[in-house]
């Protein structure tokens, strides 16, 4: 069964970690000049949020011309979707379990991050920059800190820097390093299109190739549209999806719905009401497509549009009610799958309207950026390089993705393996009356996850299948686990052969690593 272009589709990841490749290695392919590269995220994007993803009552005019001259990539999703995470896994291309840095665990090293695409790039003679939320923080040694301090950002690893602490503002004069563009730019979706534009203009007089990174607060909520876009969607109603509401949702997992995810239903008033809701969180989307505008216009002036490949993405996806969700972090479709688009107007897929169905993730993002800079992909690196799907958009370069989460409270702590048809979510807390739970979704038939198939006769099949790539997914985990933040405990949480009164945490009410005892046991001895 073929799905429209609004349909869900299991992404895929590597199995393994890359080999180190020089980037001229595909058969037929050249190494290209060094392009300048200019990288968006945006922040809580939906797929669905797009135009030139089917939505016809949104305007995304930007973003939707971005697409159709480049390449649109519908399987695409985050392997951790909350922007901590995923904003460390897009610069490093590795899974979190290798970062080993999210909220309530802790800042990524600065060995990591200084194999990070904009420091390679750098150290390869690009000039840098980067504007927004950066995300995380960076420390010397492993740190259980997750506070985002300018002491722990990499200002010094970047030519340009216009990034701001923690979750930052939408109000550009309380962000210091872009507030010289407030008066102009009150809202900081466009003053970080404005810093863009200076940086291109920078870059053109210096004669360096370079590489811009714009991460965007916007569409995150609490939600503060620009009010000059107020007339944009003033009055509108929009059309609720068909897994809409709560009655959409008694079918998935209780441990699910013991966090934020559920209570923001109602926190964000998607149940009160829907329009004004999708009013506020579509404004936002406007402002960032405005902003995409302004720097596609800056390359054009400086005719530099046919030497720069853009690429554009969301650090993660955002439910917007579905299932009577309101927010991310989950392995459902909405919350998992985001938009990409990557435009190279070098390429001769450009400008013939393509889109790739292949299973690609935002660890992908950093092996692409260094290929298309001429670069050798380390093999620390979880992800593929995307160039090889623009060559042959209808070709395929993995077959499962592990999804996994542990943000937030116990029971929404989640690993999952998604296929090209199926997904699979295995829920491991069982306390509080609670017991495992399996989830099973045939992805490419039922585009909503409507219907879980963990009981289904027909299905038996697909279920034994998706558990052994789910155990292979994990093997992974556990051969790979940084010591460190207390990831490697999941190992054996998030094994399903173990039963849960066998589970270090269900005897240890603290679930913590056996390696963050050693440490506070060392600690205590030497006091």
């Amino acid at each position: 069964m073929k799905r429209s272009i609004l349909a869900l589709a299991s992404c895929l990841i590597p199995l393994a970690s890359l080999a180190a490749k020089p980037a001229d290695d595909r058969k037929g392919v050249q190494a290209p000049k060094k392009p300048n590269i200019v990288f968006i995220m945006a922040d809580d994007l939906a797929y669905t949020a797009l135009g030139c993803y089917g939505n016809s009552e949104v305007k995304t005019p930007h973003m939707d011309k971005l697409g159709s001259e480049g390449l649109i990539f519908d399987n695409h999703y985050n392997t951790t979707s909350i922007c901590m995470a995923s904003r460390a896994i897009v610069m490093t291309g590795m899974y979190e379990y290798k970062t080993g840095c999210n909220f309530s665990h802790g800042s990524l090293t600065r060995d990591k991050f200084m194999k990070s695409y904009p420091v390679l790039l750098r150290k390869a003679g690009y000039l840098t920059a980067f504007a927004g939320k950066f995300g995380f923080g960076v420390h010397d040694k492993p740190s259980s800190s997750t506070s985002v301090k300018n002491d722990t950002m990499p200002i010094k690893e970047f030519d340009v820097w216009g990034g701001s602490e923690g979750q930052t503002d939408y109000k550009t004069s309380k962000n210091p390093n872009i507030a010289k563009y407030a008066a102009e730019y009150p809202h900081s979706s466009r003053a970080y299109g404005a810093f863009g534009q200076d940086f291109i203009k920078k870059a053109k007089a210096e004669k360096k190739p370079f590489c811009l990174s714009v991460f965007f607060k916007a569409p995150h909520k609490p939600s503060q549209p620009d009010p000059a876009f107020d007339d944009v969607y003033k009055g509108k109603t929009f059309t609720k999806p068909v897994n809409f509401g709560r009655e959409n949702g008694k079918h998935f997992s209780a441990q699910s719905k013991m966090g934020r995810q559920w209570g923001r239903w109602t926190d964000w008033g998607y149940d009160k009401d829907y329009d004004q809701a999708m009013r506020d969180y579509n404004q936002l989307v406007y402002g960032v497509d405005v902003a995409v505008g302004m720097i596609r216009e800056e390359l054009a002036k400086h005719n530099l549009t046919e030497k720069t490949v853009i690429i554009f993405a969301s650090d993660n996806g955002y439910a917007n009610g579905a299932h009577g969700y309101g927010a991310k972090v989950l392995p459902y479709e909405e919350f998992a799958r985001v938009p990409l688009m990557i435009y190279d107007p070098r390429h001769s897929v450009s400008g013939k309207k393509l889109r790739s169905k292949a299973l690609t993730g935002g660890c992908d993002i950093a092996p692409t950026i260094l290929e298309l800079a001429g670069l050798s992909i380390p093999g620390n690196i979880d992800g593929k390089s995307l160039l090889p799907l623009l060559d042959k958009p209808e070709s395929d370069i993995r077959e499962v993705l592990p999804l996994m989460n542990v943000f937030g409270k116990d029971p929404v702590h989640h690993l999952a393996v998604v296929s090209k048809e199926w997904k699979y979510n295995y829920w491991w807390f069982a306390k509080e009356g609670l017991e495992p739970a399996e989830e099973l979704f045939n992805t490419e038939e039922d585009m909503y996850e409507m219907k879980n198939l963990i009981s289904d006769a027909k299905s038996k099949n697909a279920l034994e299948a998706m558990r052994k790539r789910y155990d292979e997914q994990l093997a992974l985990y556990k051969k790979n686990v940084v010591s460190y933040n207390g990831y490697a405990k999941y190992g054996e949480l998030f094994d399903r052969n173990i039963p849960w009164r066998k589970k270090n945490f269900s005897r240890n009410k603290s679930g913590s690593d056996k390696s963050d005892k050693k440490k506070k046991k060392k600690k205590k001895s030497k006091t």
